[in-house]
C-alpha cells in the first residue's frame, strides 16, 4: 500500500471534498492546487498520475489533526466535524441537468414511456417471453409442504 492509496482511503473514510483537503493543507502552511490534487487520486495507469510523496502525506495528517482537534487554544471535538462533513456531504443539492438532457440511450427515443429493454426475449405476441418484476401481480402464500411437529425428546 503506497502513499496514494492511503491518502484516498483517508479522502473516502472522511467524506473530504478536494477543496476541504487543501484548506487542511493550509493549514500547516502547506500549498498545493486542485489539479495537482486530482493527479494524486488518478489511477496507476493514467498519464497525469503523481506519485504521493512522504511530505504531502505528512502534512496532510499534521493538517487533519489540527482540522479535527482543534489547537491548544481553541479545542474542538472530532466526531462535531465529521457529522458536520457528513451532512454537508448528505445535504449538498444536486446538480441540476441541462434541459434537453436525457437518461436514454442515444438513437433511442425518450418520451417512449417504456424503459429501455433490447436484451429481453420477445415472444410472438410482443410481450417479453419470461416473468420479470410484475408488481400487479399478486403474490400466493407460501404452501407450507412439512407440517409443524412438536418434539418432545424424550418427556412426556
Amino acid at each position: 500500500m503506497n502513499n496514494n492509496d492511503i491518502f484516498k482511503k483517508l479522502r473516502v473514510a472522511l467524506q473530504l471534498r478536494d477543496d476541504q483537503i487543501v484548506d487542511i493543507l493550509k493549514l500547516v502552511d502547506f500549498n498545493i492546487e486542485k489539479p495537482e490534487l486530482n493527479a494524486l487520486f488518478r489511477a496507476d495507469d493514467h498519464p497525469n498520475y503523481m506519485e504521493c510523496g512522504d511530505q504531502v502525506l505528512r502534512n496532510f495528517l499534521n493538517g487533519l489533526i489540527i482540522h479535527l482537534r482543534g489547537t491548544k487554544e481553541e479545542p474542538k471535538n472530532a466526531m462535531d466535524v465529521i457529522s458536520k462533513n457528513r451532512d454537508e456531504v448528505n445535504n449538498r443539492p444536486k446538480t441540476a441537468k441541462p434541459a434537453g438532457s436525457s437518461t436514454a440511450p442515444k438513437g433511442k427515443p425518450s418520451g417512449s414511456g417504456k424503459p429501455y429493454s433490447s436484451n429481453k426475449p420477445v415472444s410472438s405476441t410482443g410481450k417479453p417471453a419470461f416473468k420479470g418484476n410484475d408488481r400487479s401481480k399478486k403474490k400466493e402464500p407460501k404452501i407450507e409442504v412439512v407440517e409443524k411437529v412438536r418434539y418432545k425428546n424424550g418427556k412426556k
